[in-house]
């Protein structure tokens, strides 16, 4: 574990620094906010085919962002994809970028993306989705807490350092994508490919693409569950039956359907897959610790989800197929495995996880929860697998943010708080890899 501080003095001249970097983000917050108002202003829903030229679109704007900051920016051509119809589309690029090579500075690599959900004004929005709009301190639009506006609060960050003429604390490397809704296609090809080259020299990834748990409280983001979709299909005969003739008398698919789903859970929420179960591991004491303290209003997520009523109040295939077979059915049953996401841990006494755990106590002047995420985010696991780097997931938005549903937003609070959480966490990771490599050449010294 480090040291909080080395010094009184070190501390009195990071305060000065923090303040000057906190008067610059209030100052420009409005321009920040134009800024997001542009970027939410495009339709780039990556899950629509007619939209993607729109996700092009949107990908040029953060490279032209990025550039205005003085990045190097590779606009990097992933070529097309086929969708089931045949026709052919071609995939946004993927932008590499990088500001800074200080080998004396650690480098951290930033993971966004810019491309959106689908969103419609007659789904049940309260306004345009694709026109920001603020009430009472709300900032709502497609895409404000889902991913824009934390990808450009990192950047106005950026920006804050370079307008006040401040030495860069670290080095910047940007993964900025546009598929991330859609399966984030052809990503993980290209980590793979430049991992010996655009990752050589990163230190720490920052992801900021999930929400807190509370909506008060902030959090840091220590793992995620990871998911399992699986596609099943009973299949009868290759006619169209008139249920007044054949009713009666057909094995019904959609019998055999409904009975192989109902037999998975039990009405209390138990899998009933023989050793799903296996694979979980055991709750340590550590970890529970770290339950204690979270902020978790039952009623509260209730409230953000739109139900009255959770399922708790406090393998697959085989299986499948076995059920099946008592059913003595003369369809066809077929089960696949189209998608699926491991899960992804990390260690919270990393120093990327010490960084912003100060990072957040320096701005919200409260420690974060350090919570497991439920969202299925492949991307962490990803990116730690590839690169063999420390991942962090430090999200920005409050957890009624409603990413993917009606009225998305992020509150203005949330927005220029989060501005300064990243600013501060470029500082506190400069401390720390700083004292990494002191004790490092004491114990060679040694």
């Amino acid at each position: 574990m480090f040291a909080e501080m080395s010094s009184s003095s070190s501390s009195s001249s990071s305060s000065a620094l923090e303040t000057e970097i906190f008067q610059y983000i209030d100052l420009h917050q409005s321009g920040f906010v134009e800024n997001l108002e542009e970027w939410v202003a495009v339709e780039s829903d990556s899950v629509q085919p007619d939209l993607r030229k729109e996700v092009i679109r949107m990908m040029a704007l953060a490279a032209d962002r990025l550039k205005a900051l003085g990045a190097t920016v590779n606009s990097v051509n992933l070529g097309s994809h086929q969708l089931p119809d045949g026709q052919n589309l071609p995939l946004p690029p993927v932008i590499l970028a990088e500001l800074g090579k200080d080998p004396q500075k650690p480098t951290v690599c930033f993971y966004g993306h810019v491309d959106v959900q689908p969103a419609k004004k007659d789904d049940g929005w309260k306004t345009d989705p694709y026109t920001l709009t603020e009430i009472n301190g709300n900032l709502y639009g497609r895409g404000a807490t889902d991913n824009k506006g934390p990808v450009l609060a990192w950047m106005n960050a950026v920006e804050t350092f370079i307008a006040l003429k401040l030495a860069m604390p670290v080095n910047f490397k940007f993964v900025i994508e546009g598929m991330e809704e859609a399966g984030s296609l052809g990503l993980e090809q290209l980590l793979e490919e430049e991992k010996q080259y655009f990752f050589a020299d990163v230190d720490y990834v920052v992801i900021s693409d999930n929400l807190w748990l509370s909506n008060r409280k902030p959090a840091l983001t220590y793992g995620t569950r990871g998911n399992a979709c699986f596609f099943v299909q009973v299949e009868s005969g290759d006619k169209d039956l008139h249920s007044g003739t054949f009713g009666g008398i057909i094995h019904e698919p959609m019998t055999d359907l409904i009975a192989l789903l109902d037999s998975l859970v039990d009405p209390t929420g138990y899998i009933r897959i023989p050793g799903i179960y296996d694979g979980v591991a055991v709750l340590t004491e550590e970890e529970k610790k770290l339950y204690e303290s979270i902020e978790f209003d039952l009623e509260e997520h209730k409230n953000n989800s739109g139900v009255k009523k959770f399922l708790y109040d406090n393998k697959v295939v085989e299986y499948l197929e076995n059920v099946f077979s008592k059913r003595k059915s003369p369809n066809k049953l077929k089960v696949s495995m189209p998608l699926g996401a491991k899960p992804w841990v990390a260690d919270i006494n990393d120093p990327l996880y010490i960084a912003a755990k100060r990072a957040v106590r320096t701005v919200f002047r409260e420690d974060p929860d350090f919570i497991r995420d439920g969202s299925t985010v492949p991307i962490a696991r990803m990116f730690q697998t590839i690169t063999q780097r420390s991942v962090i997931m430090l999200p920005i938005g409050a957890a009624d943010d409603g990413e993917h549903s009606q009225n998305e937003k992020i509150s203005r609070y949330n927005y220029i708080e989060g501005t300064k959480v990243f600013a501060v966490l470029f500082l506190e990771i400069s401390k720390l890899h700083g004292q990494l490599q002191e004790a490092s050449n004491t114990k060679t010294d040694n």
